[in-house]
């Protein structure tokens, strides 16, 4: 048993323990707990508070994806993958870079059954979740590092859904996805910095304002546009629905 398992075990069992108590008094004296932490130098509550705040965020992502059985249910409740699926035609090449489970490809695939649909991931764990779904005809995965190799196309679209954040040279990366690919279409995802003014807060405090603690940034819409301007791609339509950008770029005509 993993030590992630083991832990989640011994919590369940203090939990039942935990839950005697009545709803009102554990939420009071847990909310008096934040309370105490933040008192002193405010700078300094702060710091703490937004500490808790992440590992709290862990606690509900893993409570959601208890409740969604393996799927987060934002894929559900958020509908992010009709942005995919509306700018993709039936018959597209379609090539999901850092694919994840397979969510978004397994979704697009069903949506556009003439479509080719191919996942590519370098985490043969997640792969394996992938392989493992309820996934129709038109979809294959391939384990493979999207930053060395990608399979072989020519691509019609190439998606790429929470990806970017992970790369440190994006641009690099964009830039050699449309020379190997030969996409006409790029539709990608990425967490918005100007979602909440926590995030500003956190970024004045010194503490840290990403998401997710492997990311290397969360981009403002400007300095988002600006790397597709270095990648040579074009913006043709960006939208911020929760907290996120979803754009859909073509590559710039070269003189």
């Amino acid at each position: 048993m993993s030590s992630k398992r083991a832990a989640l075990v011994v919590a369940e069992g203090l939990s039942r323990i935990w839950r005697i108590l009545p709803v009102k008094l554990r939420e009071n004296f847990i909310f008096g707990l934040f309370v105490l932490e933040s008192r002193g130098d405010p700078a300094e509550g702060l710091r703490r508070l937004f500490a808790l705040q992440d590992r709290l965020e862990l606690a509900v992502n893993e409570r959601a994806m208890a409740f969604g059985r393996g799927e987060h249910p934002k894929h559900r409740l958020t509908r992010y993958h009709d942005f995919f699926i509306e700018r993709i035609a039936d018959g597209d090449h379609v090539l999901d870079v850092g694919c994840g489970y397979g969510a978004v490809a397994r979704s697009i695939a069903r949506a556009r059954p003439a479509a080719k649909v191919t996942g590519v991931d370098y985490d043969p764990g997640r792969l394996g979740q992938a392989r493992a779904g309820d996934n129709p005809p038109n979809l294959s995965f391939v384990e493979s590092d999207a930053t060395k190799a990608v399979p072989d196309g020519p691509w019609d679209v190439v998606v790429l859904s929470n990806v970017l954040e992970h790369i440190k040279d994006r641009a690099g990366l964009l830039t050699a996805l449309q020379a190997t690919t030969k996409a006409r279409r790029f539709l990608i995802r990425v967490p918005l910095f100007e979602r909440d003014w926590k995030l500003a807060m956190r970024r004045e405090l010194g503490v840290n304002y990403y998401s997710d603690p492997d990311h290397k940034i969360e981009p403002r819409q400007s300095e988002f546009r600006d790397e597709m301007a270095q990648a040579g791609l074009h913006v043709d339509e960006l939208i911020t629905p929760w907290g996120e950008i979803w754009a859909m770029m073509s590559p710039l005509k070269r003189a």
